[in-house]
């Protein structure tokens, strides 16, 4: 499995890839997510124009992470993998390209937010050794803000926080 850095002409692919995953948040009755827009395409040919979006193709995308900077670490703004690749390590293999990103560029730490209780978020990126960040940064708590006024409810989301490893 190759990760490389995603073209400019696939970001609209991308966002297709974002929404088959969404998709399985039917199965556990959260509809609006599933329905949920796809990361922005402003938003996305900005962080692609950094180097901070990359893909996993065959031949087209079929996974992708995006990564900005939010209080001096690295911030996963959204990582998703089709749905007929889940479960093979697509997921954790991009994670761990941000890692060594990350350390390349002397970040301390990767964080990300997502759904506390939803098992292939909070409890899958902690069994990656993600943990809670208990006192949000100003950046995290903007995050969480933003995300507020787009109608996650807080109450259902955390933020994580992982390491950089120094190998």
């Amino acid at each position: 499995m190759e990760i490389r850095t995603a073209r400019p002409d696939e970001l609209v692919l991308l966002q297709d890839v974002e929404n088959a995953s969404g998709e399985v948040f039917r199965t556990i009755g959260m509809p609006e997510i599933a329905d949920d827009d796809p990361l922005p395409l402003d938003v996305l040919t900005h962080l692609q124009g950094l180097g901070r979006v990359w893909v996993v193709a065959d031949p087209e995308p079929v996974a992708w992470i995006a990564v900005d900077e939010v209080d001096g670490c690295a911030h996963v703004e959204q990582v998703s993998v089709h749905p007929d690749r889940a479960r093979r390590g697509i997921g954790r293999s991009l994670l761990d390209h941000v890692d060594g990103w990350a350390r390349e560029r002397g970040f301390p730490a990767v964080t990300l937010t997502t759904f506390r209780d939803v098992p292939w978020n909070g409890p899958y990126y902690e069994r990656l050794g993600f943990a809670q960040v208990v006192k949000l940064t100003p950046g995290l708590a903007e995050v969480v803000e933003r995300e507020a006024a787009h109608g996650l409810d807080p109450t259902t989301r955390t933020c994580l926080r992982r390491a950089v490893d120094p190998a």
